[in-house]
């Protein structure tokens, strides 16, 4: 008997440059909620694609945060440093429907673009000196996003083509992020409005690579001072002694009121109340 996929399956995919921080629990608490809403389940992938921003001992920081905070995850946790095999396969599945071609520009030449110009598009050779760029299909695309409602676009026109390779060989997060979701069955991508821009370029792949695109929810991201809580901005890293107040911390922001003692118990009281109409049209939440 083949094996059902998931009702709903999501997940949170941070990036071990850093511990977690309020902004990123944030990121964990609205998929989970989701999640467990749907009586689905909820995974864990840290994205070390890029091993020069990756901080040693991070990944398992991550981790034992997400726990001190009652988080707790189904399955095993997927990393993406271990499949490059697998990006490889799908570069090439790619490749043979003559969707990618190799680039040679510099920043400085598409300096000015606001998308790619398309100046390589004729070179589908290998090349060693050259990134590798998905070719955007000249279509229209619409989709309807939980939390933001419904988006849709001209691909082409306003996006351009994306890189999937880069020049130093690493593959790129747009093509990663596609194929671990496809790989893992997810059925709901949860996460910040600050990767809604991704989303279309992420739903091209996933049409050109055979896989039927996800449903899609971008919430706000919390902002201090302008600018988006965040590793790069410098944002305090989380105090794991301190997981209830933390919490504490993040249940207004969610139209919440939870009065339980301990993380375990205060998202099991959030699960009673949650419902995302209270981040519906949002793109920020002020510190």
């Amino acid at each position: 008997m083949t094996a059902q996929p998931p009702r709903y399956r999501g997940r949170f995919a941070p990036s071990p440059t850093g511990p977690l921080h309020l902004g990123s629990l944030l990121a964990a608490l609205v998929s989970y909620l989701e999640a467990r809403r749907h009586g689905g389940e909820w995974w864990v992938r840290i994205e070390d694609l890029d091993p020069p921003r990756t901080q040693p001992g991070a990944s398992d920081a991550i981790l034992r945060s997400l726990e001190a905070h009652g988080l707790v995850w189904d399955s095993s946790v997927m990393h993406q440093s271990q499949r490059d095999d697998t990006y490889q396969n799908a570069f090439e599945v790619l490749a043979d429907r003559d969707h990618v071609f190799w680039c040679r520009c510099s920043r400085k030449q598409l300096a000015g673009n606001p998308v790619y110009p398309g100046t390589c598009r004729a070179c589908r050779q290998p090349r060693a000196d050259a990134a590798i760029r998905f070719q955007t299909p000249d279509i229209d695309d619409a989709f309807s996003d939980l939390f933001q409602g419904p988006q849709q676009t001209a691909l082409a026109r306003d996006y351009g083509d994306v890189v999937i390779r880069r020049r130093d060989g690493l593959f790129a997060y747009q093509l990663a992020v596609v194929v671990d979701d496809a790989d893992q069955g997810m059925t709901d991508i949860v996460r910040g409005i600050d990767l809604l821009s991704s989303t279309f370029w992420q739903r091209a792949l996933y049409r050109a690579l055979g896989h039927e695109c996800p449903n899609h929810a971008h919430f706000p991201v919390l902002v201090h001072a302008g600018q988006k809580l965040s590793k790069q901005n410098c944002a305090p890293a989380l105090d794991d002694r301190q997981a209830t107040a933390n919490l504490m911390q993040l249940w207004p922001w969610l139209g919440l009121d939870v009065q339980a003692d301990t993380p375990e118990r205060m998202l099991t009281e959030a699960l009673v109340k949650w419902s995302p109409t209270r981040l519906y049209g949002l793109a920020e939440i002020p510190l």
